[in-house]
């Protein structure tokens, strides 16, 4: 079965590569739109979005290759994932600049915050789809901040929900984790298995 992450994250590359999976990326250009407010709906709802915006691409290309549109499509399935940290009831995605990132650190130092992933598998000849999210906890050491400045200087938060990488820099702060770390990373491969190993 061919296998399409509809993710440019290189850290959810690198965990579908550890548990042996063969697979192609290909980057939604769905403009994502929020309508859900609780935070394990939000990251259902853009992993599908994501999911459902490659599906379309893909064929979209095959009918454009062949404009009789009678070749079959190649059975595959399309994998969308969005991850998101949220603290009181406040979602923290990517911060927009390093003064933002300085913000969420702020709020997350020395407590628990929640880390929520959404997945959506798409089968693209049969129209199945399967979607989940997984909630992991996450405490944090108390940071001072010259520590939450020397991280933000480091530009690894920049490009990471809720400001904060747990597989890097930032190890040095975290106390401990209740759930799934690789769902911390970007995507809990283990549920995923599981949920797609009778398609593959």
């Amino acid at each position: 079965m061919k296998i399409i992450l509809a993710s440019a994250s290189p850290r959810r590359r690198e965990l579908l590569t550890q548990i042996g999976l063969e697979f192609q990326v290909v980057v939604s250009n769905v403009e994502e739109k929020v309508t859900a407010t609780a935070p394990a709906a939000v990251v259902e709802e853009l992993s599908a979005q994501k999911a459902e915006g490659v599906l379309l691409q893909m064929k979209e290309q095959v009918y454009s290759e062949n404009s009789c549109g009678t070749e079959e499509l190649q059975d595959c399935l399309v994998i969308g994932s969005d991850t998101i940290v949220a603290v009181d009831g406040q979602i923290l995605g990517k911060p927009k600049d390093a003064e933002d990132a300085k913000r969420m650190l702020r709020m997350l130092q020395g407590r628990t915050h929640e880390v929520y992933t959404g997945v959506t598998v798409l089968r693209m000849n049969t129209e199945e789809r399967r979607t989940f999210h997984e909630g992991t906890k996450v405490l944090f050491f108390p940071m001072t901040e010259e520590e939450i400045e020397t991280y933000v200087a480091t530009n690894d938060p920049l490009d990471k929900a809720g400001a904060y990488g747990i597989q890097g820099f930032c190890a040095r702060y975290i106390r401990g984790i209740e759930g799934d770390y690789n769902n911390v990373v970007g995507l809990p491969v283990g549920r995923l298995y599981q949920e797609i190993k009778d398609w593959i």
